[in-house]
């Protein structure tokens, strides 16, 4: 399996450099979760970070690489974004 070192930007991981394990499509997941353990046996805190793109080719506006992005809120939203739809309230 190939890996991409992949920059991460806020939360605990801030300014950290880590090698991400690559898809089929040779891109890093959308989304990345880091468990910490707690010393008083809970269960483990989970810090999510969203992958965004560091910067955008001039003609095609292609991503010319990714990092992370700590997402405080949690795991975004999955599923199908249909444009009749609206957000649950």
């Amino acid at each position: 399996m190939r890996s991409v070192e992949t920059p991460f930007v806020g939360g605990p991981l801030d300014g950290r450099v880590l090698p991400v394990l690559t898809g089929a499509t040779g891109q890093p997941p959308k989304t990345y979760e880091v468990p910490v353990p707690n010393d008083d046996g809970t269960p483990p805190t989970v810090y999510v970070y969203v992958r965004v793109p560091v910067a955008l080719s001039r003609r095609l506006g292609v991503p010319r690489g990714w990092q992370y992005e700590y997402a405080p809120e949690g795991r975004p939203r999955e599923g199908l974004k249909w444009p009749w739809t609206r957000p649950n309230r």
